[in-house]
């Protein structure tokens, strides 16, 4: 019934508990879920648990806070994105929120890293997974540039992890892309995001984990793992009035419709 849009399975503290992980998704009724890519160091491991389980997928990108990796080149992409159960690309996207002493200008890297990811959801037609904090301008900025190849197929995408304004919510929907929702929307001080969720249509919203982090009320604050997206899908029950199953078979009839590749 439910599905996790974006999990870090591969992630020391989870990957240890697989077994009692999967028990707990399927007593809870999360059928599928999206193991997310951050590294090209880290693609092997998470590609094989979406190659050994029948209900993971995989994506593969480098996230943009990660510095002192491999740098993801065009080819790098296109080719890991070719293998079997690979669905996406990302997570990519831009985040300003640990400057430092840097300047939005010195983020340049990071900027042309996401072109390159963005390059490659066209040609590959893969949708991206997109992280965006505290760059939410620049981020729908690059989104709109122009292909250099104007036969390149637009994949659209996900915003994952939702918590910006309704006017990105706005603007994500307006360029075709699917909005996601974490554990966040059940905390205590998340009232605007919960207001979002009021406006953001059912058919293009998905729910997540982002675990390890993240946990969902009551378990904020310790180990977040797939089997708790069904608490995020009870919130946006109660925001749209709607009984828990229709919102668990919504947002896995979205995303079955972003990544049309699962049901190959």
């Amino acid at each position: 019934m439910f599905t996790d849009s974006h999990c870090h399975l591969s992630f020391p503290e989870l990957q240890a508990q697989l077994p009692q992980i999967r028990q707990a998704m399927h007593d809870a009724q999360v059928d599928r879920a999206l193991c997310i890519c951050t590294t090209l160091e880290e693609f092997e491991t998470v590609h094989h648990l979406a190659t050994r389980y029948d209900n993971f997928w995989s994506t593969v990108g480098v996230h943009p806070d990660n510095e002192g990796v491999l740098e993801p080149t065009l080819a790098d992409l296109v080719q890991r994105a070719s293998l079997p159960k690979v669905v996406g690309i990302g997570e990519t996207g831009l985040d300003y929120f640990r400057l430092g002493e840097r300047t939005v200008a010195d983020m340049e890297w990071q900027r042309e890293r996401f072109r390159v990811h963005i390059r490659a959801s066209r040609q590959t037609g893969k949708p991206l997974v997109i992280h965006t904090r505290s760059a939410s301008d620049d981020t729908l900025s690059i989104l709109r540039e122009k292909s250099e190849d104007a036969d390149a197929v637009r994949a659209g995408g996900v915003f994952h992890c939702f918590t910006e304004t309704e006017t990105v919510a706005r603007a994500a929907l307006d360029l075709g892309f699917y909005i996601s929702f974490s554990g966040i929307l059940t905390f205590k001080n998340a009232g605007d995001l919960r207001e979002i969720v009021r406006f953001v249509p059912l058919d293009r919203i998905l729910i997540e984990t982002d675990s390890p982090y993240l946990a969902p009320v009551p378990y904020r604050g310790k180990i977040n793992n797939p089997s708790y997206v069904p608490l995020v899908a009870q919130q946006i029950a109660e925001i749209k009035r709607q009984p828990l199953d229709a919102i668990g078979e919504a947002t896995s009839r979205n995303f079955e419709q972003l990544f049309t590749t699962v049901l190959v």
